[in-house]
């Protein structure tokens, strides 16, 4: 939530993300930046597991749990799929571009060569009042 407040001060769709390892060690913590870097792949998502592939020097992120915000979009969860993370833990859903049970569920796709462990609804009011929040104040 930190992060994501983060990012709503700075004008971006409040969204943070953690990455935490199986020692329970934060190792990398982001929000949004897709307008401040002018990059639309500035997910918080990504951008957690960017930095964790580079600290550890390996893009296999196995063994690992990301923490989010909002359930990810398609892009963020091929990206949470390619880095075969362990579980993804999210507040609220995003039923209209979803990707991790509500508009798809990229989490479970049989066709798809790793799965993983996903907990949504953790903290899911706050999560879905700062989203509903930010999207208010903007219109």
């Amino acid at each position: 939530m930190k992060e994501a407040e983060k990012g709503r001060l700075g004008g971006e769709v409040p969204v943070g993300a953690l990455l935490i390892s199986q020692s329970n060690e934060v190792l990398a913590r982001d929000h949004n930046r897709c307008i401040s870097r002018n990059d639309p792949t500035a997910h918080a998502e990504i951008l957690v597991i960017r930095h964790a592939a580079k600290l550890l020097e390996n893009y296999r992120l196995n063994g690992m749990s990301m923490v989010v915000t909002i359930e990810p979009c398609p892009m963020c969860m091929g990206a949470i799929i390619n880095a075969r993370l362990d579980m993804l833990v999210f507040g609220a859903f995003d039923p209209k571009g979803g990707a991790a049970g509500s508009a798809y569920n990229l989490s479970d796709d049989g066709s798809l060569n790793h799965r993983l462990r996903v907990v949504p609804g953790i903290m899911e009011k706050e999560c879905r009042e700062l989203m509903q929040d930010f999207f208010r104040e903007r219109r």
